[in-house]
Protein backbone atom coordinates (compact mmCIF):
# COMPACT_ATOMS: atom_id res chain seq x y z
CA UNK A 1 0.00 0.00 0.00
CA UNK A 2 2.99 2.15 1.22
CA UNK A 3 4.34 1.62 -2.27
CA UNK A 4 1.44 2.41 -4.56
CA UNK A 5 1.24 5.88 -2.58
CA UNK A 6 4.97 6.39 -3.56
CA UNK A 7 3.98 5.56 -7.14
CA UNK A 8 0.84 7.73 -7.11
CA UNK A 9 2.90 10.67 -5.91
CA UNK A 10 5.66 9.53 -8.71
CA UNK A 11 2.93 9.32 -11.52
CA UNK A 12 1.22 12.35 -10.99
CA UNK A 13 4.67 14.37 -10.87
CA UNK A 14 5.54 12.58 -13.88
CA UNK A 15 2.22 13.45 -15.90
CA UNK A 16 1.26 9.72 -16.42
CA UNK A 17 -2.31 9.73 -16.10
CA UNK A 18 -2.12 5.72 -17.58
CA UNK A 19 -0.09 5.11 -14.93
CA UNK A 20 -2.04 6.80 -12.33
CA UNK A 21 -4.91 4.99 -13.35
CA UNK A 22 -3.40 1.23 -13.19
CA UNK A 23 -3.11 2.04 -9.72
CA UNK A 24 -6.48 2.08 -9.14
CA UNK A 25 -9.18 -0.96 -9.07
CA UNK A 26 -11.52 -0.57 -12.22
CA UNK A 27 -14.27 -0.05 -9.35
CA UNK A 28 -13.04 2.55 -7.63
CA UNK A 29 -14.38 5.59 -6.05
CA UNK A 30 -12.63 9.25 -5.37
CA UNK A 31 -13.88 11.48 -2.97
CA UNK A 32 -11.84 14.80 -3.19
CA UNK A 33 -12.23 16.34 -1.23
CA UNK A 34 -14.83 14.51 1.40
CA UNK A 35 -18.16 15.73 1.37
CA UNK A 36 -18.28 16.56 -2.63
CA UNK A 37 -20.01 14.23 -5.18
CA UNK A 38 -17.77 10.85 -5.71
CA UNK A 39 -16.00 10.07 -8.84
CA UNK A 40 -15.91 6.66 -10.63
CA UNK A 41 -15.16 5.39 -14.10
CA UNK A 42 -14.57 7.50 -16.82
CA UNK A 43 -14.92 11.04 -14.64
CA UNK A 44 -12.02 9.91 -12.93
CA UNK A 45 -10.00 9.10 -15.98
CA UNK A 46 -11.07 12.85 -16.72
CA UNK A 47 -10.20 14.17 -13.05
CA UNK A 48 -6.60 12.75 -13.59
CA UNK A 49 -6.32 14.09 -17.26
CA UNK A 50 -7.42 17.56 -16.26
CA UNK A 51 -4.77 16.75 -12.76
CA UNK A 52 -2.04 16.38 -15.63
CA UNK A 53 -3.38 19.29 -17.77
CA UNK A 54 -2.99 21.75 -14.85
CA UNK A 55 0.83 20.71 -13.81
CA UNK A 56 0.15 19.55 -10.81
CA UNK A 57 2.94 18.32 -8.47
CA UNK A 58 2.88 16.63 -4.84
CA UNK A 59 4.94 17.28 -2.51
CA UNK A 60 4.96 14.79 0.65
CA UNK A 61 5.30 15.77 4.05
CA UNK A 62 6.47 12.82 5.09
CA UNK A 63 6.44 9.02 3.92
CA UNK A 64 3.12 7.07 2.94
CA UNK A 65 1.46 5.75 6.63
CA UNK A 66 -0.05 1.98 6.70
CA UNK A 67 -2.59 0.43 8.33
CA UNK A 68 -3.00 -2.86 9.92
CA UNK A 69 -6.23 -3.10 7.70
CA UNK A 70 -6.28 -2.09 4.11
CA UNK A 71 -5.94 1.28 4.24
CA UNK A 72 -2.95 4.01 4.17
CA UNK A 73 -2.55 7.61 4.42
CA UNK A 74 -0.09 10.33 2.82
CA UNK A 75 0.48 14.03 4.00
CA UNK A 76 0.96 16.49 1.30
CA UNK A 77 1.36 19.60 -0.21
CA UNK A 78 -0.33 19.40 -3.56
CA UNK A 79 0.52 22.63 -6.17
CA UNK A 80 -1.63 23.42 -9.45
CA UNK A 81 -2.61 25.63 -12.47
CA UNK A 82 -6.23 25.79 -12.67
CA UNK A 83 -7.69 27.54 -15.79
CA UNK A 84 -7.17 31.41 -15.71
CA UNK A 85 -5.86 31.50 -12.37
CA UNK A 86 -2.84 31.74 -10.65
CA UNK A 87 -0.42 28.96 -9.35
CA UNK A 88 -2.68 27.17 -5.87
CA UNK A 89 -1.11 24.96 -3.33
CA UNK A 90 -3.67 22.69 -1.20
CA UNK A 91 -2.26 21.08 2.20
CA UNK A 92 -4.43 17.72 1.91
CA UNK A 93 -4.39 14.15 3.71
CA UNK A 94 -4.71 11.52 1.31
CA UNK A 95 -6.79 8.18 2.87
CA UNK A 96 -7.05 5.43 0.90
CA UNK A 97 -9.01 1.89 1.04
CA UNK A 98 -6.22 -0.87 -1.29
CA UNK A 99 -8.20 -4.09 -2.31
CA UNK A 100 -6.31 -7.81 -1.94
CA UNK A 101 -3.68 -6.55 -5.19
CA UNK A 102 -2.69 -3.01 -3.28
CA UNK A 103 -4.62 -1.48 -5.60
CA UNK A 104 -6.85 2.11 -4.71
CA UNK A 105 -10.34 1.03 -3.87
CA UNK A 106 -11.80 4.26 -2.45
CA UNK A 107 -9.67 7.96 -1.78
CA UNK A 108 -10.86 10.40 0.47
CA UNK A 109 -9.36 13.79 0.40
CA UNK A 110 -9.04 15.76 3.48
CA UNK A 111 -8.77 19.25 2.74
CA UNK A 112 -11.24 22.77 2.91
CA UNK A 113 -11.28 26.00 2.15
CA UNK A 114 -8.86 27.02 4.50
CA UNK A 115 -6.20 24.79 2.96
CA UNK A 116 -6.08 26.50 -0.12
CA UNK A 117 -3.75 29.20 -1.13
CA UNK A 118 -0.67 30.35 -3.13
CA UNK A 119 1.70 28.36 -4.47
CA UNK A 120 5.51 28.16 -3.35
CA UNK A 121 6.93 27.52 -6.72
CA UNK A 122 5.87 26.90 -10.70
CA UNK A 123 5.68 23.05 -10.75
Amino acid sequence: MKAALDAYVERINAGDVEGILALFAPDAVIEDPVGTEAKTGAAIRAWFADTVAFETRIHPLGPPRGSQGREAALAFDVEFTPPDSPRLRIRSIDVCSFDAQNRITYLRGYWGPDDIGPAHSRA
